[in-house]
């Protein structure tokens, strides 16, 4: 992302102004960029904020919502130094078709308690990719007007891609054929 400030060069003490320059922050969140793209990084508290801010600004459609387990990924994409790391993490992107412009969220979800508000009131399309999220990783959204299975069948245990299913064989019966064993 280009950086529209200059250089003021040496501040008294000696040291670059931008090196003791705050971060570049857009409606309290922390900005980055991934291959040219704008990523605002947050944490759970702040994010319906950040959310209402953004499509008040005009980013009125989510075009995409989804989970990430680093359990054990250990090459994982930076964070700022005040985001603090979480197991979960819940990637929304966002598109203002006026300006041509795309946004990325990335949001931390606590492993111990991993709930985030929905997104449905602001992008009702976020409806489908929500169960998803919750269905494959167990992210609970609250105030989500369906959140049930999507995917998976409603009984089936656990949620396939957090990194610590257990992903052994899973047997399958056709219906009229005769059970093997």
């Amino acid at each position: 992302m280009a950086d529209d400030t200059t250089d003021p060069g040496p501040d008294a003490s000696g040291e670059d102004a931008e090196q003791s320059a705050p971060p570049e922050t857009r409606h309290g969140a922390l900005v980055g960029s991934s291959h040219g793209q704008v990523v605002l990084f947050t944490t759970r508290d702040p994010y319906m904020a950040l959310i209402e801010a953004l499509h008040d600004e005009g980013f009125l459609m989510c075009v995409d919502l989804t989970g990430v387990d680093y359990l054990t990924h250990p090459g994982r994409r930076a964070l700022p130094d005040a985001i603090p790391a979480e197991r979960f993490e819940v990637v929304v992107s966002l598109i203002d078709h006026k300006r041509r412009e795309r946004v990325r969220v990335r949001v931390q979800v606590p492993e111990s308690d991993p709930v985030l508000p929905t997104l449905f009131g602001f992008y009702a399309g976020t409806e489908a990719m929500e169960r998803e999220a919750y269905d494959m990783f167990g992210i609970s959204f609250e105030g989500h007007p369906d959140l049930t299975r999507i995917l998976m069948p409603e009984d089936w245990v656990g949620h396939p891609l957090r990194k610590d299913y257990d992903s052994g064989r899973i047997p399958v019966q056709f219906k009229a054929a005769p059970a093997t064993r």
